[in-house]
């Protein structure tokens, strides 16, 4: 079942994340980014237990990301994270947003959602948002993709 993050869900968020990033398939987050962006995250529960996460935080007036999608290891290959970026599509739509961009080493996973590869210099709200304050900036080794909803 996927639902929107509860306060009691964050530090759950923050293990899943950060187990993620240990094996180094994204970054990391801050467990205070975490509670500051609650209102942006979704959760996959199943028996009880949170199996992934994914957020749509809004940048600007059209242009949204998803951010810190991941499923434990144990659950991959069941449609969790297809299911959580298109929660995060329909919420977009929801508030009119045309447009979502990432930031990915799962290039595969996001072109069968629909996404293709582009150009971070394409989102500067990002850039001087975000990406300013993250230790692998301006060596980013992240690949940035693009859908239009």
């Amino acid at each position: 079942m996927i639902r929107k993050a509860y306060i009691e869900d964050v530090k759950k968020i923050h293990s899943l994340i950060n187990l993620s990033s240990s094996n180094g398939e994204m970054l990391p987050r801050p467990l205070g980014e975490l509670y500051d962006n609650l209102r942006d995250y979704f959760v996959y529960v199943e028996n009880g237990r949170i199996i992934g996460t994914g957020g749509l935080h809004i940048c600007w007036e059209d242009l949204a990301e998803i951010r810190s999608l991941c499923v434990a290891e144990s659950s991959r290959k069941k449609g969790v994270g297809r299911m959580l970026v298109d929660a995060c599509i329909e919420e977009a739509r929801q508030f009119s947003i045309g447009k979502l961009f990432l930031l990915t080493y799962k290039v595969d996973f996001f072109v069968k959602c629909g996404f293709h590869v582009t150009d971070k210099k394409v989102f500067p709200q990002k850039i001087w948002s975000d990406c300013i304050r993250c230790p692998k900036f301006p060596e980013c080794d992240e690949i940035a993709m693009i859908k239009e909803i």
